[in-house]
Parts: structure tokens; C-alpha cells; sequence
């Protein structure tokens, strides 16, 4: 790209830059690759949509905002791309490091930004009564990420603060900046594709949110990111430039590690949070007792007080890895000036998502738990800590994360297991090398309609007066499902049929018998 080219872009730092004529192509067609698409076409650029596939609702509405598309395959640089010469390349996440068209940038010296980084620049369209836009709040790691969001929102407008929750947790943040109402704070949901794409901004403006935290660090995405070290070094980005608070997880060393080596604006503090008694600048937890150590002027001698378990465990919030995410949460609102008592009023209304740790069935003394959001085995090891000795219902896509290890961690602390996913030999395996004395029970329905029908069975004749079935699968749904909540939906109803039917499941069932043990 030629110099007078760059010297325009580092311009448009701004919603009321000259925009117009900037040629932009947008790689893919779903909520993110729109609301780019709509934005830049609403800044007067042009744009053309490059994607292997297109929503219905987003490919009709395209021509109404002016905006071309070509769909095809892209496994090579089309020749209409080339021909189009964009100055600028707006990729949506799914499109990897490696992917043909993102290198073929690189090559060129084309100008590749992510969403997050194209609503950076233009976050001044609606600005607060001061002139100042809204302040972000930026939220990631490996497991807890969107119930951190939800939660750091829903206690900063318990606080008083317009707030809305954002990025990968579904809102896109191009159409937050762009809402007429406006916002004091945005909490943006970041997923580590997301990050890669913020850590190659070299424009003047970079995104400098007020706070941030990665809440823990476990391998995933590895088919993405090529590697777990650039899948942590994608996660670090969330603390560059993080001008208040670098909210850290002193129980995860990894985190740690990225805010002393992270360039963050000058007097910008670490805020650790465990569950274990915090120091001066921590949050933590004291006899029961959330505390705050660290927004407070005799923080080496005082705390604050902002809810207990004992509170968090009436509305089933008190598992160990939900009092971290919500001590992050804290930590996060109270760099916003947020006091104690909104804290706990936001809490005293917080829900979960469905699919977390929700509660579906509890019948005859069996409590079946859908945790159909652990698509990880560090998600799933949290999960299970809420509930030693389950019958744990595991497996799908591994996404090229091992499983063994979580299967080592959990051995002899599980009743028995029930396997399901296409990668099915390759969790019995792990089992039956780290932990032969577990029953294993192995879903063979391949049919959608039919999977959790038959884990189902298979666990409820194992389950007795006093256990949970736990639906933690630890990988991904896509190999049987359209989602991981198509997956926990499956399974409520899988188990309310169960339940209807007397108990007793398919008596023409014909279970296979459990691997690895001498039942």
C-alpha cells in the first residue's frame, strides 16, 4: 500500500473522518461480517462482502444498505477480490492466521483490521453529555467469559452507569457504538480471535479500554491458532493499553504473567482475585466473605464487604469457578467507581445463562445438570468440581485439545462415565489408561434425535438415590449438533422423556456394557 494510502488510514480515527470512497472488503456474512458491512456503508465507504456462504436475512438486506457480495468458495484469493484492490480487509473471526485470503493480505501489505478495531475508531458516532464516548471494559479468557460480561454489566447499571453487554457475546460492538441512546461503559466480550486480530493494529488510535481481565488460561482453539502459545499470546492483547485496572487470576499463573509483561498506560494497576484471603490490591474471599482489598484508600488494613456465599449459594451461584468469575466481575465494577451495595443488589437478581451449570430435572433423588457451555476440559474440570462423584456425560469435538489430562484429574472422582461425540475413541482411551476403575458407557446412535436419548438411558441405570448426571462434554457440539445449546436442549428433553416414561427409559434398550472395568 502506498504511503499516502497509510497516512489516510491512520486518519480514520474517527466517525466524522472522510470515510468516503475507502475501499473495503468485508470477509464473511454473518452478525459480525454485517454490522461491519453496515457500518461502513453507513460511513460512506465502499464495500463489497466476500464470503463462502451467507445468512439468508443478511445476503437480502445487503443491497438495501447498497452494499455487493460475492459468495463463493475461498480456499484461493478470488480473482474479484484481487480486482476489487482493497485498501482495507475487515476479516470476521472464523477467518484464521492461516487461512489463504488473510495471507495473501500480509503479502500484499494490505491494512487488515478485526471488528473490534474498526468500533474503536469510530466509537465517537454517540458520545456522553461531556463529549466523551463511552468507556470499554474488555472481558476474555479460556472459560467464564460471558457470564463475567453479563455480570460486570449488570453491576455497573445497578451502579447507576448506562451499560450494555457486548462483542462475542452476541451484540456486535459495531452496532453498540452505533445505538442512538448511547452508553457510559461497553463491556466487551473478546474471544482469542478476536484478540488476534487487536494485536496487529498499528494505527495512531489504539483500543484502550478503562479495564481488563483474562479470567484463566487452558489449552483450546489450537486448530486456529496453530499452537497454545500463540493462543496465549492472543489472549494477552486483552491488557494492552489498559489505562485503570489489569484485573488478573492470582490462582492462574499464565494471567499473571500477562499483565507484568503487558504495555499498559502509565499508573494502571494489577488487581488480582482468588478465592483465597486477598492481599492490599486484591479481592477475595474471608470467612465466607467476598471482600474488596483493593478500591479503597486503607486497603492494607480494611476491606469491603460485598456479598457472602452463604447469599451467592441461594441463587446457586456459590460454585468455586462462579465466586471467581464474580469477584472479576467486582473487581472490574469497582475501577468504574461502582459501590459495595449495587454490587450486591446486581447479584441478588443474577441469573445464569441456560446451559450453565442449569439445574434441568430432579426426580427420585437424581439431579440431572446441563452444563452443555463446557465445550473445553477446563471448563468441564470447574464443573465437575461443583460435583464430586457424578456421572459425567462427555465428549464431541476436541477441537485438538487433549483430553487425557482431565480424565487423570478426575479419576476416582467420578461414578461412571457416558460417552458421546464423534471422537468417542479417543475419550474411552483416555479412560481406560488414566482411569480403568471408572465404568465407561459408550453412546453408538449416531442419529441427532437419538444421542441424548441414549445417554440418557444409559445414565439413568447407573444413577442412584443421591447423584447428579452432569452434561460437561468438554469439547465442542458440532460433530452431533448445531450448538452447544442444541446440545443442552437435547439433553433436558432426553431427560424430561425419561422422566415421563416411568423411569425406566427404552426397555428395549440395549446399552453397551461399560469399558474398562469388571462389571
Amino acid at each position: 500500500m502506498a504511503l499516502a494510502d497509510m497516512t489516510r488510514l491512520d486518519g480514520l480515527t474517527s466517525w466524522h473522518a472522510d470515510w468516503s470512497g475507502l475501499r473495503v472488503a468485508v470477509l464473511g456474512l454473518s452478525v459480525t461480517g454485517f454490522a461491519a458491512a453496515d457500518t461502513l456503508a453507513e460511513l460512506g465507504a465502499e464495500v463489497r462482502v466476500f464470503s463462502e456462504a451467507a445468512e439468508p436475512e443478511y445476503e437480502r438486506l445487503l443491497p438495501v444498505i447498497g452494499v455487493d457480495a460475492v459468495i463463493g468458495p475461498l480456499g484461493t484469493v478470488p480473482g474479484a477480490l484481487r480486482a476489487f484492490a482493497p485498501e482495507v480487509v475487515i476479516a470476521s473471526p472464523g477467518f484464521s492466521p492461516n487461512h489463504p485470503v488473510i495471507a495473501w493480505c500480509a503479502d500484499e501489505g494490505i491494512a487488515l483490521w478485526g471488528d473490534i478495531e474498526l468500533a474503536w475508531r469510530v466509537r465517537d458516532k454517540v458520545v456522553r453529555q461531556d463529549g466523551r464516548p463511552a468507556d470499554w471494559v474488555l472481558v476474555t479468557g479460556t472459560n467464564g467469559k460471558t457470564t463475567t460480561t453479563r455480570l460486570v454489566a449488570e453491576m455497573l447499571v445497578a451502579g447507576g452507569l448506562r451499560a450494555a453487554p457486548v462483542g462475542n457475546i452476541g451484540t456486535p460492538v459495531l452496532d453498540a457504538v452505533r445505538d442512538p441512546g448511547g452508553f457510559d461503559v461497553l463491556v466487551v466480550e473478546l474471544s482469542s480471535h478476536q484478540l488476534w486480530y487487536l494485536g496487529r493494529q498499528t494505527g495512531p488510535s489504539r483500543v484502550s479500554p478503562h479495564g481488563s481481565v483474562c479470567l484463566n488460561l487452558a489449552e483450546d482453539h489450537l486448530e486456529w491458532h496453530g499452537s497454545f502459545e500463540a493462543y496465549r499470546d492472543a489472549k494477552a492483547h486483552v491488557y494492552d493499553n489498559t489505562r485503570v485496572a489489569c484485573v488478573y487470576n492470582k490462582s492462574d499463573v499464565a494471567t499473571r504473567t500477562m499483565v507484568e509483561e503487558a504495555e499498559v498506560v502509565e499508573g494502571a494497576r494489577a488487581i488480582g482475585f482468588d478465592l483465597g484471603v486477598p492481599g492490599p490490591s486484591d479481592l477475595g474471599v474471608v470467612d465466607g466473605i467476598l471482600v474488596d482489598r483493593a478500591f479503597l484508600d486503607d486497603r492494607r488494613t480494611s476491606a469491603l464487604e460485598l456479598t457472602t456465599v452463604a447469599e451467592l449459594a441461594e441463587r446457586g451461584l456459590a460454585a468455586p469457578h462462579m465466586v471467581a468469575n464474580i469477584l472479576a466481575a467486582a473487581a472490574l465494577a469497582r475501577a468504574l467507581d461502582v459501590a459495595p451495595a449495587a454490587i450486591r443488589d446486581a447479584l441478588r437478581g443474577f441469573r445464569l445463562d441456560p446451559h450453565r451449570i442449569e439445574v434441568v430435572a430432579s426426580h427420585r433423588g437424581i439431579v440431572w445438570v446441563d452444563d452443555s457451555k463446557a465445550t473445553n476440559p477446563h471448563a468441564a474440570a470447574s464443573s465437575l468440581s461443583a460435583f464430586p462423584g457424578a456421572i459425567w456425560i462427555v465428549g464431541g469435538l476436541l477441537k485438538g485439545v487433549e483430553i487425557a489430562p482431565l480424565v487423570a484429574q478426575v479419576a476416582g472422582k467420578v461414578r461412571a462415565a457416558v460417552v458421546i461425540g464423534e471422537d468417542r475413541a479417543t475419550v474411552i482411551a483416555a479412560f481406560s489408561r488414566h482411569a480403568p476403575d471408572v465404568p465407561v458407557y459408550e453412546v453408538t446412535r449416531g442419529e441427532t434425535e437419538d444421542v441424548m436419548a441414549q445417554a440418557v438411558e444409559l445414565a439413568a441405570q447407573v444413577a442412584r438415590d443421591g447423584d447428579v448426571v452432569l452434561l460437561a462434554p468438554a469439547a465442542a457440539s458440532f460433530d452431533q449438533f448445531s450448538s452447544y445449546a442444541d446440545r443442552g436442549r437435547k439433553f433436558a428433553a432426553a431427560v424430561q422423556r425419561w422422566i415421563e416414561m416411568g423411569d425406566d427409559g427404552d426397555d428395549d434398550a440395549d446399552p453397551h456394557p461399560p469399558h474398562g472395568t469388571h462389571a
